[in-house]
């Protein structure tokens, strides 16, 4: 293995100041939060959508002094979106890690919100040149040897975050942006720490995307199935960042041919129980038609990357010092990858799949739910459904109000009501009231129900809701197609 040249660092603009790895925490004052109107120092431009990460959207923004664009990030204020924040500041003083430039915590509505509510708004650094599979797939001719310049930069990114014990947890293609819209500039950066986590060797929320989720995570998510099941007995199954390496790895293997390592056989099953079995046995192989003209190094990394036993899984360390990473052996082949990527039925498949993953993954955890539990006729559904009456979801009521306690039934409910109105509207002869005044009722009721989800309110301002009504004409069709990748 050869030796590593260091790189300098990029400090972020915000006041991130960094601590020992061995502790890795930072207090609220270090972030350098600022209270002041983000509309003082910005002007945000609600009609540009940059993308939407694991706790909410993001748009441009232009700072009024310089005329510079930013991303912002826009979070409901809570104790998930606050960790976020700290870890994202905390790794952000890398050259491969998108920076964190200012932070504001402030009371605002968005377009199509009455009421103001608070929340953390995160300018970070525009990366204009979008996702890094999207680049790949529009490029004529990709070589190996450009796919290892590239996988050297996610290690090193992630190297830096684990240096600090911070696990990413989410780490996929949609997460890695380019810097430049240049063509010739392929600077990759790493960002959305919605995930993200301190690691002390005790990871335990099964959260992830499908196609890259290590082994581990799949045992911890078993291990709280069947804690559920046995009434809460037993030790939980831990993990820790180890969990990334694997990522890493489906993300190299795919790069190189194309398509992932692990995938489901069809479409509308993000996860199938084939799909769960190979990963959590490592079962996968390199089809030559793709992976005889890649070279023995990069097809060695892979191997030791997608290795089903954590602790003999090779570390970001390891990575950077591989000899395809970092001894310039690797082949300037031209890889298939992005013809194959251009295959728009396949890659729509898996497109869907994450998004719909993404969707319930930004969800409270008491509406993971496929199916109405009060629809259930099993006594182990019926026992479910009774301990998640006596463990009612919290939503937060706008300030001033007192809030309440939800049951996650109801907030389900409500969302499928909003759907089947769209798709199967009452004929006019049995409408109490007009069709766009009785959607309206729903959509209220359902909002006030689900105040925590940011998708529902993108969806709904894609409709022009105003927060009592739609302004416009709707596509209702349109509506319960995103309300459904809710439920």
């Amino acid at each position: 293995m050869g030796s590593r040249q260091s790189r300098p660092l990029s400090r972020a603009r915000v006041t991130c100041h960094s601590t020992s790895p061995q502790r890795g925490k930072m207090a609220e004052e270090e972030i350098g939060w600022k209270s002041s109107r983000i509309d003082s120092d910005y002007t945000i431009d609600w009609d540009k959508r940059l993308g939407s990460g694991v706790s909410g959207p993001v748009r441009m923004c232009v700072k009024k002094s310089s005329g510079e664009k930013f991303a912002l990030k826009i979070l409901v204020a809570n104790a998930r979106t606050r960790q976020e924040v700290r870890l994202h500041c905390l790794c952000s003083s890398h050259p491969n890690v998108v920076s964190v430039v200012d932070v504001y915590l402030n009371e605002i509505a968005v377009p199509g919100e009455l009421t103001r509510r608070k929340r953390i708004l995160l300018v970070l650094e525009l990366m204009e040149g979008g996702e890094l599979f999207d680049r790949i797939s529009r490029k004529t001719k990709f070589t190996e040897k450009e796919a290892s310049s590239i996988s050297k930069q996610i290690a090193e990114a992630v190297r830096h975050c684990h240096s600090l014990n911070v696990a990413h947890r989410d780490l996929k293609p949609e997460n890695l942006l380019l810097k430049s819209a240049s063509e010739d500039d392929v600077t990759v950066k790493l960002s959305d720490f919605g995930f993200a986590k301190m690691d002390q060797g005790d990871l335990t929320t099964p959260q992830f995307t499908p196609y890259y989720v290590s082994p581990q995570v799949l045992q911890a998510q078993q291990a709280q199935r069947m804690q559920r099941r046995t009434g809460g007995s037993g030790s939980p199954v831990t993990y820790d960042k180890s969990c990334d390496m694997w990522s890493v790895g489906v993300i190299i293997y795919i790069m190189l041919c194309g398509y992932p390592p692990f995938y489901s056989e069809s479409p509308s099953t993000q996860l199938s129980n084939r799909m769960r079995r190979r990963i959590m046995g490592g079962e996968y192989d390199f089809p030559q038609s793709e992976w005889q003209q890649i070279s023995a190094n990069a097809v060695s990394l892979v191997k030791q990357l997608l290795v089903v036993d954590s602790t003999a899984r090779f570390t970001a360390e390891e990575v950077c010092n591989h000899q395809w990473i970092n001894q310039g052996t690797e082949s300037n082949s031209v890889l298939h990858s992005p013809g194959i990527m251009l295959d728009k039925e396949a890659m729509d498949a898996a497109k869907a799949a994450h998004a719909s993953q993404l969707m319930e993954m930004r969800m409270p955890d008491a509406l993971f739910k496929l199916k109405d539990p009060l629809d259930a006729k099993n006594k182990l559904m019926t026992k479910r459904m009774r301990q998640s009456s006596e463990q009612p979801m919290e939503v937060c009521l706008p300030l001033g109000q007192a809030s309440a306690p939800i049951p996650a039934t109801a907030s389900v409910k409500s969302l499928r009501d909003v759907v089947a109105f769209c798709l199967m509207p009452p004929p006019p002869s049995q409408a109490v009231d007009p069709p766009e005044k009785a959607l309206g009722e729903l959509v209220k009721k359902a909002v006030a129900l689900n105040l925590e989800c940011e998708s529902l309110s993108e969806a709904l301002r894609l409709e022009s809701w105003d927060g009592t009504r739609f302004t416009r004409s709707i596509d209702r069709r349109r509506l319960a197609t995103h309300i459904q990748q809710l439920l």
